[in-house]
């Protein structure tokens, strides 16, 4: 029972931190806005090609509108396929994206396990090749479920691993890699190790399905010592993600939609205006520091 109990904690760690991470975000202080543009959520085919509603005459007189829905598509890009990486540097898009299509992968595989333990817990085998091969929605669910668990583990560990061969070999990237760097992506090739070596003992991951059956019916998870090491592997690396820079998934949509993209208007009387007016409040409380700064001189100049 404590196995399920560690499991339990690491999801609600993760969904948890990664809320508590949103919400320091929105509450920052207003950023540098850089207003970017094409900005994609300028309406009216504008955003195609750079412009934006200042070009209209008496443009403060008139209702903003936004395209949300432009806005979205553009992020998506982002955040689904990384545009910009694939843009501007394509063999590193290779193996970066390697690495994220596999965490997508695995979130469907996780989603996948779910609906086959609803399914079981319904009364219609996975395991068998009776339930499986005579009923179209349990060899659709299983065979999706082996698809996307199978590929999403070794992108994964393939895109993790030479992430950390690139950084340890190449000395342009060695230059600019921190230690807790080359630990994520050793962390994460981890997790992978250790499931793939239960996946080599359960082709058809009927370990997964057990282990949602026992979170949906409170009940103890039943594992030997490859799961239960892959178990706590996995579950500390969800608490440990959203503390990191890994959890950029969580900030991703601030500087799109708060900092590159955030062309508002600043009007008299705005909400705009009295959101500047507490940024420009704000002084720092700190001296220079740098071996070409004189700290007496900078004391001074306050």
């Amino acid at each position: 029972m404590l196995l399920t109990l560690f499991v339990y904690i690491s999801i609600l760690a993760f969904i948890g931190l990664s809320l508590y991470k949103a919400y320091q975000y929105a509450k920052m202080p207003m950023h540098g806005r850089w207003e970017l543009y094409p900005v994609p959520k300028e309406p009216g085919g504008k955003g195609h090609y750079g412009g934006s509603y200042y070009e209209d005459l008496e443009w403060w007189n008139k209702p903003r509108e936004v395209s949300h829905a432009g806005e979205i598509i553009d992020m998506l890009k982002e955040m689904l396929f990384i545009k910009n990486l694939f843009i501007n540097q394509k063999r590193q898009w290779w193996l970066s994206y390697a690495l994220h299509l596999g965490i997508y992968l695995l979130g469907l595989w996780t989603v996948l396990l779910a609906v086959g333990a609803v399914t079981e817990l319904s009364g219609l085998p996975l395991t068998t090749p009776e339930g499986v091969n005579n009923q179209a929605w349990a060899s659709l669910l299983y065979y999706a479920t082996v698809l996307a668990g199978g590929a999403g583990a070794l992108l994964l560990g393939f895109g993790s691993l030479s992430l950390f061969l690139k950084r340890c070999l190449n000395n342009t990237f060695a230059k600019y890699t921190t230690p807790q760097e080359y630990f994520n992506l050793f962390f994460l090739f981890a997790v992978v190790a250790s499931g793939l070596v239960v996946w080599s003992g359960d082709p058809g991951f009927n370990y997964g399905r057990e282990i949602m059956k026992a979170l949906f019916t409170f009940s103890p998870i039943q594992a030997d010592m490859a799961l239960t090491i892959h178990i706590l592997l996995l579950g500390a690396v969800m608490i440990y993600i959203p503390q990191t820079k890994m959890s950029h998934y969580v900030g991703k949509y601030f500087a799109f939609h708060k900092v590159l993209w955030d062309n508002e208007p600043n009007l008299r009387n705005s909400k705009m205006e009295s959101i500047i007016k507490e940024a420009i409040s704000y002084k720092p409380k700190a001296s220079w520091s740098a071996p070409h700064i004189n700290p007496a001189a900078t004391q001074e100049n306050k």
